[in-house]
């Protein structure tokens, strides 16, 4: 310890060189108290200018540097106890004890509040409370004067290990945030000697209690880096340890402060000068009106395919005992979602029958198949209800009965989605009355879909499920495949039932007496082979993520051609987004015409992004009104960007009338000058 002490501190761990700082404990003026050649009093020159514009430094003191501290209900602390106190010896002899009359400042009867002089004419108003209690009693008060300080110095007693640990573990957490936000600068400050200082402790049981009763080196250093403290160990507090070590780091952080204090005071006194023109206040931009998206309607028309779209159904469902028709579906969505469903309808042989991969030992204990094919397994040109044919036909045999009489909630549970599972419970437990039949058919609906029996359903095991992530597995993929959309000689395939149910136009073209309706190969004219399959992305994954501007505009044609509000409207949320993220510099440069994506969402019924576009245009008012492009807008255009443009014309003729003062005053000061 007696090598740390010597000519070197601790600031938050890290060993600072001991420099001596000036130091003076009474009245006298500064060059009075400096013994340095006269070669070095000009170094000092700036910090009694310093001493000039700030004329008060506010110390807080808090904790006590005497083992046992003072209690609750014992009186403070008496004069005779302060003149032995640490700030006491530093500030020596012109310390006067008393209340200082200062502004906005509470008296509290816990501190002891006394003043002295430093530097000449700085004063130094020392506000010392060695009982931590306080912080607990009457914490808005210590709150309100820790707020004024402008250093914190925090004292403890080596050889009370008791009241550290009280001040570590209770304390220090309360009074950290304040000082991470404040940024006062903290002392932190052990006073006392360890009797086995010298060397490592003893360990004999003579000397345990002792080592047991003092805060170790560790400990205190650990506590100045959770405060960002200054740590310093002074052995005893004789004008040696007190004036030359805490002595010189207190005077550091004065001479700090007071280059602080100076810089503040004339920034204010030019903010208060009379006759100085004030600049005019400039508004905020208006704020873009938002683009309003609809909810996502994937399970909804899902849902609708399995209730109407009968007509292009594949799949037939009977019952294993009656024979009894229950139901139709399609083939490329029920692969898509089940696992056991893809395996039972694409099984490396059409007429061999899969078994199911829910394994049911109730019957003899041995197992069987939930469905299997039916006896000749894949058929042509069976007659739908309605008359349609659509070629290829699966039948299946239901074989286990609770599945045969909860087979339509099944089917919509996992078409729309096959993630709302509190639903599918709710729905079997109204139609089978048995909470055992009802654990025993949800267990096997998890088998169609691969889910785990002992998976919890949170909220985060939902969004790993399917949702509207059902079909994506379907996109771009032959798989079940029945019509081919050729774009610029690409070959793009498709499914009808998924094209019918989330587009209308779709719906219309592949159901009506057109020739799409009666063809596989179905050309597209007027779109770009990139533009059609992110349309068909969507209309598959209920999701849009264009590249670029241009390109978010070209699908936002496409929806707006075959009439899909939704993804028009993600469409112009992606154009917003990439035009307000590009700075100034870039909007500028640019070679992507605002103006003109103005026209084409007016031409194509983008009405909110038109709107946008507007706002935006008026918003960057002083960048658009340059370009060439911009004579483009009509007259109303013009006239509504005109009223809503950023800066307004009354603030740049304020703008240019405070220049105009300003150049005048100059001229004059230079005049009297």
């Amino acid at each position: 310890m007696a090598s740390l002490l010597h000519d070197s501190y601790l600031f938050s761990g890290t060993v600072v060189m001991h420099c001596p700082l000036i130091h003076t404990n009474n009245k006298a003026g500064l060059h009075d108290q400096l013994a340095l050649p006269p070669s070095r009093h000009h170094g000092f020159v700036w910090l009694a200018g310093l001493c000039l514009l700030c004329r008060s430094i506010h110390i807080v003191a808090l904790g006590s540097e005497c083992p046992g501290g003072v209690g609750p209900g014992e009186e403070v602390m008496g004069q005779g106890q302060l003149q032995g106190g640490l700030l006491w010896s530093y500030l020596g002899h012109g310390a006067v004890v008393g209340p200082r009359d200062l502004e906005n400042s509470p008296h509290i009867p816990a501190f002891m509040e006394y003043t002295s002089r430093v530097f000449g004419d700085v004063t130094v108003v020392v506000r010392d409370c060695p009982s931590w209690d306080l912080l607990d009693s009457d914490w808005a008060s210590v709150r309100s004067v820790l707020e004024q300080a402008d250093i914190l110095v925090i004292k403890y007693s080596v050889n009370d290990k008791l009241a550290f640990q009280q001040v570590r573990n209770g304390y220090a957490p309360r009074l950290r945030p304040l000082l991470r936000h404040w940024g006062v600068p903290v002392i932190l400050v052990a006073v006392g000697a360890r009797l086995h200082d010298d060397g490592p402790p003893c360990t004999c049981p003579l000397c345990a209690s002792d080592w047991s009763s003092c805060v170790p080196h560790s400990e205190g250093l650990q506590l100045s880096r959770d405060l960002g403290a200054t740590y310093l160990e002074l052995p005893s507090l004789n004008h040696v340890f007190v004036g030359r070590y805490f002595g010189s780091v207190l005077e550091f952080f004065m001479i700090q402060c007071l280059k602080q204090k100076a810089k503040e005071r004339p920034e204010k006194r030019r903010v208060n000068k009379v006759n100085e023109p004030r600049p005019p206040h400039l508004e905020q931009p208006a704020r873009l009106p938002p683009i309003r998206v609809e909810e996502s309607s994937f399970s909804q028309d899902m849902q609708w395919l399995l209730e109407r779209g009968v007509q292009f159904a594949d799949v037939a469902f009977y019952a294993g005992e009656s024979g009894k028709e229950l139901g139709w579906a399609h083939a490329a969505v029920l692969c898509a979602v089940s696992p056991y469903f893809r395996q039972l309808l694409l099984g490396p042989k059409a007429r061999e029958r899969p078994q199911s991969r829910c394994v049911c030992r109730e019957r003899d204990g041995g197992p069987h198949s939930l469905l299997s094919t039916w006896d000749g397994g894949i058929v042509d040109d069976v007659p739908r209800p309605d008359g349609h044919t659509a070629g290829r036909l699966s039948r299946l045999v239901v074989k286990d009965p609770l599945l045969c009489l909860c087979l339509w909630e099944t089917l919509m549970f996992l078409y729309r989605g096959a993630w709302e599972w509190e639903h599918l419970q709710e729905a079997l437990e109204e139609k089978l009355k048995s909470t055992l039949a009802v654990a025993q058919l949800m267990d096997r609906i998890r088998s169609f879909v691969g889910r785990e029996k002992g998976l919890r359903d949170t909220p985060s095991a939902r969004a790993a499920q399917l949702g509207p992530q059902t079909l994506v597995n379907l996109f771009n993929s032959p798989l079940y495949s029945d019509v081919i959309f050729m774009v610029q000689g690409n070959v793009l395939p498709a499914h009808r039932a998924v094209l019918v149910a989330r587009c209308d136009v779709m719906a219309a073209m592949f159901s009506g007496k057109y020739a799409e309706a009666r063809s596989r190969v179905v050309p597209i004219h007027g779109v770009s082979s990139d533009t059609f399959l992110s349309f068909l992305e969507y209309l598959y994954t209920d999701t849009c993520c264009p590249a670029s501007v241009l390109q978010a505009m070209a699908v936002l044609v496409c929806a707006e051609m075959y009439q899909v509000k939704r993804l028009q409207h993600l469409c112009e949320v992606c154009v917003c987004a990439y035009l307000q993220s590009m700075p100034s510099r870039e909007l500028a440069s640019t070679g992507i015409s605002v103006i003109r994506l103005l026209r084409r969402a007016k031409c194509h019924n983008a009405e909110q992004l038109y709107i946008w576009l507007l706002h935006f245009i008026a918003n960057n008012y002083l960048i658009f009104s340059h370009k060439p492009d911009f004579l483009e807008l009509s007259e109303e255009e013009r006239e509504q960007v005109e009223r809503l443009r950023w800066p307004s014309r009354g603030y740049l003729q304020e703008l240019s009338e405070y220049q105009q003062r300003r150049r005048k005053l100059r001229k004059s000061r230079c005049i009297v000058m």
